[in-house]
């Protein structure tokens, strides 16, 4: 068995973790633990906060006692505001304080791009333009292309938690173009894990999310590998080989 932990803050979009498991269909327990998220903003100084050390702090016993390998801070803008430098120094402190490896959903898109082989990517972002434009900023400084960002100018997680399939949709049609090899969708309060496949064949290209990433991330850091065509090409395909 392979437990891994995760960091959700607040209340949004959970239930995509429990859909997860049972898709992995093999030995993968995932085990989360909420965190307080204080304001519930999409703002940049509120989510600087969100992602800082105490609040990181306070789930990992909880983690540790269900006997995780690792753990992933499941929140993409509470980890990309604090640019490049600014996140690697946070998933380095939560490393420290949770004694197992530890990385961020931010990171994950990354390892994930790497691992599909894309360069070139779109973003349809809930967030507001500013803090979309951070997130693009982050994958630049990781040496992706970004094509195009769409932002929908949303403040609060709590709305949206409440998207549903119409408006996902629309969201991915509208922000991807067609020189992007991957259309990337980063909020972890955003339902996806439901129609990531339906994404794709519409796409006709592999679409990231932010909570099929955080889980992919977690099982990249427990050395563990899952085929499951129901998550999408990031489960199917082949690792690219570095060279």
């Amino acid at each position: 068995m392979t437990a891994l932990g995760f960091l959700y803050p607040g209340h949004s979009a959970e239930d995509d973790y429990p859909r997860i498991e049972q898709l992995l269909g093999s030995d993968v327990r995932v085990d989360l633990v909420h965190t307080d998220i204080g304001v519930d903003a999409h703002q940049v100084d509120v989510l600087r906060e969100m992602g800082s050390p105490e609040r990181l702090a306070t789930g990992l016993q909880e983690l540790r006692l269900a006997g995780a390998e690792a753990v992933v801070w499941a929140c993409t803008s509470g980890s990309f505001v604090h640019g490049w430098d600014g996140a690697h120094e946070q998933v380095r402190s939560l490393a420290r304080a949770a004694g197992m490896p530890a990385s961020s959903t931010s990171f994950a898109f990354v390892h994930a791009l790497r691992e599909i082989g894309a360069l070139r990517v779109a973003v349809g972002a809930t967030y507001p333009d500013d803090v979309a434009a951070l997130f693009a900023d982050f994958l630049r400084a990781a040496g992706a292309e970004v094509t195009g960002v769409r932002s929908s100018g949303i403040v609060t997680a709590a709305e949206v938690g409440t998207w549903g399939e119409a408006e996902l949709f629309a969201l991915a049609r509208g922000a991807d173009t067609p020189d992007a090899q991957a259309l990337l969708l980063p909020d972890t309060a955003l339902h996806t894990v439901a129609h990531i496949p339906a994404l794709e064949k519409e796409l006709g290209k592999p679409v990231l999310t932010a909570n099929q990433v955080t889980v992919w991330e977690g099982l990249r850091l427990a050395d563990r590998r899952v085929n499951a065509p129901e998550l999408g090409a990031l489960f199917t395909r082949e690792p690219i080989v570095q060279v």
